[in-house]
């Protein structure tokens, strides 16, 4: 399992890159930087919850007029981690139950399996987002994001 859910990180960056390289292009890139930036800071909180650390003071929705860092190499450093972390593991811990605050103070607990994959499914909804935004700037060519796709082409 712990191999499967690191194939996945790979997926994520992967489509990530994928994406913002489509981004960089756009007239009206913003919404969508947004939501790369948004689905980053994600990344980052859900993180520093699987390791029962607080988030700090990660913005969740970060304005694009303040981001000054390239969304690229931070996503490549944000699944370096994920890797790392996940190479740290042995399958019996992903049933161990995490506590954590939420960004308002509510406390919760989850199993890390469920931290893991609502973060890589966070992504895929806000991919999906992104791209509609993309159509509606009128770029017809996006790359193509489904997971088989990915597979088929790491053999």
């Amino acid at each position: 399992m712990l191999r499967y859910l690191a194939q996945l990180f790979r997926y994520d960056l992967s489509i990530n890159q994928s994406l913002f390289h489509i981004i960089k292009t756009c007239k009206e890139p913003d919404k969508s930087k947004q939501l790369m930036a948004h689905m980053l800071a994600a990344q980052q909180v859900w993180f520093n919850r699987a390791l029962e650390i607080p988030a700090g003071n990660i913005v969740l929705w970060p304005e694009i007029g303040t981001m000054d860092v390239d969304l690229v190499a931070e996503f490549e450093n944000s699944t370096e981690k994920w890797l790392k972390f996940l190479s740290g593991l042995k399958d019996e811990d992903l049933e161990k139950v995490v506590n954590y605050k939420n960004t308002i103070g509510e406390s919760f607990n989850s199993k890390l399996i469920d931290i893991i994959i609502q973060v890589l499914n966070h992504g895929t909804h806000h991919r999906a987002q992104i791209g509609q935004l993309l159509k509606a700037q009128g770029i017809e060519k996006l790359p193509i994001t489904d997971y088989i796709f990915y597979v088929r082409n790491l053999k």
